[in-house]
C-alpha cells in the first residue's frame, strides 16, 4: 500500500458517507482530494452551477482542512492530468462513480492509463442507491416503465447488505501533490448574474443536513399534498445538494426509514428518489435519448422554430402568469418548483410546439440542480417522447393550473409583481379583465404586462393536430 493517496472528487463534495475519501484516509498516511475543473462541461452550458460549484468547493476545502486533507483544484482535461501520474510517484488514486455515459467512458480510459502506467487505483459506488445494471426484467432487458422498475429496485436495495458509513480519519500532516492550482473563485461566472443566488442558497454539506432534517421534521408528513403548491415550502429542495454530492442519497434514504409513522408523504418522497434512479437507468441503457427522442415516432413531429416565442418563454413574458412566474423564479434563484416545471415544460413543447431540447438546454444552464439524467428524462416525459411519458395529448392548461395550485396568487404575484393589484378572479387570465378596470388598478394588459403570445384553445388544438400526424406515419 502506498503512503500517498489522491481522491478524485467529482459529485461527492462531502465528509459524511463518502466511501472513497473514508477508505483513503483509513489506509494512507497522506491524502489529497483533487477536483479537476473542465470548463468544456460548464462554459455557456451550466452557468448557474459554476456559482454553486465555486461556493461548494470553498466550504468543502474548510471541512477537509479539519482532517489535514488538502483540496487541490485544477483546470484542464482529466485524462491529460491523470496521464502524468506514474508508478514511481507511489500514489494510489480513488474515486466514486458518476452515472453518465460520457463520464463512464472517460473513466474507462483513465483506468486503462493507470493500468499502463502501473498506478494503483480503486473506485466505489457513486451517489445512487443501486447500480443501474443490477435492475433488469426477468428476460434480462431494461425497464422502460417506472412502477415495475422501482418496485424491483427498491426490493433489491432492501435485500442488499447495508453500506458501512466509514469515518474519515484525521491525518497527521497535509500535503500538496499537484501544480498550477486555482482558487474556487476563479470558477465563478464572468457575469454578475450569480450574485443574487447568495440570497437563496448556502452550498455546503452542513446546509444539506439542515435541509434534510427540515424535510423529516416538518415536511414529509404532508409531502404528498403540499409539494404541488408553489406558495408553500413543501418540497425538500435537496436536489442541488444531491446533485453535487453534499449529501449521499443513502443518508436521505436511511433518515426516511427511521420515521416511525410512515404515511403517504413518506411514500411520495421515496418515489421521487426512485425517479432519480430510473432516470439514471434510462440514459445508460438508452444513451440515444441524450441526443434525441427515445420514442422514434417523435422524430417526425412537426416542431416549430420560433426564436421570438422561445425568448419570451425564457424571459417569463408569455402572458400566462403561472408560466412567467416559474421562468422568473428559475432565473432569479437557479431553481423552480416541481409542479411549475411541468407547467412551463408543457407550455413550451405543446402550446409553442418548440422542441423539448431547447427547454432542456435552458434548464441545464440555469438550474442549480441540473442533472443530465433527470433533466433529459423529465423533458422527454413532459414532451411525451420518453419512457413511461405523459401522453402528448395531456396538455396542461396554464390558466387552470394557476387557479388550482396558486389560487390566492401568492407565488404568482411574488415573481410577477406587476400583477400585484390584479383581482384574484382574473389573476391567471388577466386579459379578460375589462379595460376600464385595468385602468383603475393601473395594469394595462399589453403595456404593463404582455398579452398571451398564443391563444390557449387554438394552441391546444394545433398541438393535438400535430400529434395526429405522427400517429398516421
Amino acid at each position: 500500500m502506498t503512503k500517498k493517496a489522491i481522491v478524485w472528487i467529482r459529485e461527492d463534495l462531502r465528509i459524511d458517507n463518502n466511501p472513497a475519501l473514508s477508505y483513503a484516509s483509513q489506509n494512507h498516511d497522506f491524502v489529497s482530494a483533487i477536483y479537476i475543473y473542465n470548463n468544456k462541461y460548464f462554459d455557456k452550458k451550466r452557468e448557474a452551477q459554476k456559482w454553486w460549484l465555486s461556493k461548494s468547493l470553498e466550504a468543502f476545502k474548510k471541512d477537509l482542512d479539519k482532517f489535514n486533507i488538502s483540496l487541490e483544484i485544477m483546470t484542464g482535461d482529466e485524462i491529460e492530468i491523470f496521464s502524468k501520474i506514474k508508478n514511481t510517484d507511489e500514489i494510489t488514486v480513488y474515486w466514486s462513480k458518476v452515472y453518465e455515459p460520457s463520464v463512464i467512458e472517460k473513466g474507462k480510459k483513465i483506468r486503462d492509463i493507470f493500468v499502463k502506467n502501473e498506478v494503483n487505483y480503486k473506485y466505489f459506488k457513486g451517489n445512487i442507491l443501486i447500480e443501474f445494471q443490477n435492475i433488469l426484467k426477468d428476460d434480462g432487458t431494461p425497464f422502460k416503465v417506472f412502477t415495475p422498475f422501482w418496485k424491483n429496485a427498491e426490493k433489491r436495495y432492501l435485500e442488499q447488505i447495508p453500506s458501512k458509513n466509514l469515518k474519515i480519519k484525521k491525518l497527521n500532516k497535509k500535503i500538496i501533490l499537484m501544480k498550477n492550482l486555482i482558487d474556487p473563485k476563479e470558477i465563478l461566472p464572468k457575469k454578475d448574474w450569480y450574485k443574487k443566488f447568495e440570497k437563496y442558497w448556502s452550498p455546503s454539506e452542513d446546509e444539506a443536513k439542515k435541509f434534510l432534517q427540515r424535510l423529516i421534521n416538518d415536511k414529509i408528513i404532508n409531502y404528498g399534498e403540499t409539494r404541488d403548491y408553489p406558495s408553500i415550502d413543501g418540497t425538500s429542495k435537496l436536489s442541488p445538494f444531491l446533485k453535487h454530492g453534499q449529501i449521499n442519497v443513502e443518508t436521505i434514504w436511511n433518515k426516511c426509514q427511521n420515521i416511525k409513522n410512515k404515511g403517504k408523504g413518506y411514500r411520495k418522497y421515496i418515489n421521487e428518489l426512485g425517479w432519480r434512479e430510473f432516470s439514471h437507468s434510462l440514459i445508460n441503457f438508452f444513451p440515444e435519448m441524450l441526443k434525441g427522442n427515445l420514442r422514434k415516432d417523435f422524430d417526425n413531429f412537426p416542431w416549430v422554430k420560433n426564436e421570438k416565442h422561445l425568448k419570451l418563454w425564457k424571459n417569463g413574458m408569455t402572458g400566462y402568469p403561472i408560466v412567467d412566474a416559474g421562468m422568473r423564479e428559475l432565473y432569479e434563484t437557479g431553481w423552480m418548483h416541481n409542479r411549475v416545471r411541468m407547467v412551463v415544460g408543457s407550455f413550451l413543447v405543446k402550446h409553442l410546439r418548440i422542441h423539448w431540447s431547447e427547454g432542456e438546454k435552458h434548464f441545464r444552464n440555469c438550474l442549480m440542480d441540473f442533472n443530465e439524467a433527470n433533466n433529459v428524462a423529465q423533458w422527454q416525459w413532459v414532451a411525451g417522447c420518453g419512457a413511461d411519458a405523459a401522453p402528448y395529448f395531456r396538455i396542461f392548461n396554464p390558466i387552470l393550473q394557476g387557479i388550482k395550485f396558486d389560487k390566492d396568487g401568492i407565488y404568482t404575484k411574488k415573481w410577477v409583481p406587476e400583477l400585484q393589484n390584479m383581482p384574484s378572479d382574473f389573476l391567471h387570465k388577466p386579459w379578460e379583465l375589462e379595460k376600464k378596470y385595468q385602468e383603475q388598478i393601473k395594469i394595462i394588459i399589453g403595456k404593463d404586462y404582455p398579452e398571451p403570445i398564443v391563444n390557449h384553445e387554438k394552441a391546444r388544438n394545433d398541438a393535438l393536430n400535430a400529434f395526429q400526424k405522427i400517429k398516421k406515419n
